[in-house]
């Protein structure tokens, strides 16, 4: 015999599937190619030393350069994922902080 709550149970389940299913097709699960690997680190090592770098600034520009090491390593990752403003952003810091070194 059916009871209410086996066929609650069974409605239960089958919304379950459906928004599981509806989930997995919105996410495309892909490798990444070595490039987009090696850009990724890059670009994580390059934000340490961008994050690092205004607690340097004062011990003899020491933070000047990190930052535009930080920029350098930064630019891959982010020209992959096509992120132009962010691009536009590095290479104002290379420019400015590259600039401020100059003088």
């Amino acid at each position: 015999m059916v009871t209410k709550k086996d066929i609650k149970r069974k409605v239960r389940k089958g919304k379950k599937k459906v928004y599981r299913s509806f989930l997995k097709a919105l996410v495309v699960d892909r490798r990444l190619s070595p490039i987009e690997r090696l850009g990724n680190r890059m670009g994580y090592s390059g934000s340490a030393f961008i994050m690092m770098s205004p607690y340097l600034l004062p011990y003899d520009n020491i933070g000047a350069y990190t930052y535009l090491i930080g920029a350098v390593l930064s630019i891959p990752q982010v020209f992959l994922a096509k992120q132009w403003n962010l691009v536009v952003i590095n290479l104002n810091l290379l420019v400015g902080y590259g600039l401020y070194l100059f003088k």
